[in-house]
């Protein structure tokens, strides 16, 4: 049975959709659909611990921010660090005076897979920098253990996804086999009056509830499929509903946030929205652990067999979302670290 959570956002029990009866995915992909379709957000729970972690397993995860500055300067991409060689994934640490106020590393596949999600030349998949085990004893291993775990519940989404638009619930797996999906580890800090000064967009005080609130995380879409979140129990994350409305999505314990990228959207012809969400400060440091479900780089995107094949031309994922990850502030700049890769 589904409750709601905060205002339109549900919560949805999809501990069903991890086992193999048919019969009892009906309930949770009959939510899910709806969830995609009208807010494009939910809260999910009966999920493994290792999904997600309560509060002694988020620590564990989260031990990587008290790395001192010394340990961290190995792992910061080469845009923040010339003498390092990663581009795309690893540290990138604040950034003042922007929209978004956020310090965090990238983590990919070659962590669980190693070099089968490897090539040279190609910065989405190149090795992700670590910290030494001497440095973090335990962390890579619980890092580890919780990437896989996402794989398998944003693998089973995508089934529970397919068969609600009329395909073969295994249609979208071949295109995520060994993708580029990227744990993320955030850190919110609060901002403080000097810092906010800095910032000449008008648009990082927000009027919220009669309130005047400053951002951390700057309005925005996930670039590709489907995003599952950690909070940490602080608030702040709220989803845009339809009639432009900001709606709070709560940091329920036991739960994951589930949202959908642009690139899902436009694959299922928009019966899947792709919401803008944005993370408020509040004055408290904020984490977050999200994990973006990626397609492989050279998955091609086209028209589902259910619509027209001339929707629209197809595309390879990793020439999208290279595009796309460039107009964040993380990554700005950094356009010319990788050629189009369509017609090779």
């Amino acid at each position: 049975m589904t409750v709601t959570a905060s205002n339109t956002v549900p919560l949805i029990d999809v501990a069903p959709l991890l086992t193999a009866d048919p019969a009892a995915w009906k309930a949770p992909d009959r939510e899910l659909a709806a969830a995609a379709r009208d807010i494009g957000f939910a809260c999910v729970h009966g999920l493994p611990q290792a999904a997600a972690p309560g509060p002694e397993e988020r620590l564990r995860l989260l031990a990587v921010f008290g790395l001192p500055e010394a340990a961290r300067r190995p792992l910061y991409r080469r845009k923040f660090a010339a003498e390092n060689r990663n581009v795309y994934r690893g540290w990138f640490p604040l950034q003042p005076g922007n929209l978004t106020s956020k310090e965090g590393i990238d983590i990919g596949g070659d962590l669980v897979h190693g070099p089968a999600v490897m090539a040279a030349g190609d910065p989405l998949r190149e090795a992700s920098p670590l910290p030494p085990e001497e440095d973090l004893p335990g962390w890579r291993a619980a890092v580890t253990a919780h990437y896989l775990a996402m794989e398998r519940v944003a693998a089973a989404l995508m089934r529970s996804l397919a068969r609600s638009l009329g395909l073969r619930q295994d249609y979208f797996d071949a295109s995520f086999h060994r993708g580029l999906s990227t744990l993320r580890l955030i850190r919110y800090p609060p901002r403080e009056a000097a810092e906010l000064a800095t910032v000449t967009d008008p648009a990082v005080w927000v009027d919220c509830q009669g309130v005047r609130r400053y951002l951390v995380g700057a309005p925005h879409t996930d670039s590709g499929f489907v995003t599952l979140l950690v909070q940490d129990g602080v608030s702040g994350l709220q989803a845009r509903a339809r009639g432009a409305v900001w709606v709070d999505v709560p940091p329920l314990e036991g739960t994951l946030v589930v949202n959908f990228g642009q690139v899902l959207e436009q694959w299922s012809a928009g019966r899947i929205r792709a919401t803008e969400h944005r993370v408020l400060g509040s004055g408290c440091e904020r984490f977050s652990i999200p994990f973006f479900y990626e397609a492989r780089a050279d998955a091609v995107i086209a028209p589902l067999p259910v619509d027209r094949p001339d929707l629209f031309a197809p595309f390879e994922y990793g020439d999208f979302l290279w595009r796309r990850m460039t107009s964040f502030v993380e990554f700005a700049g950094m356009e010319r670290e990788r050629g189009e890769r369509s017609e090779r």
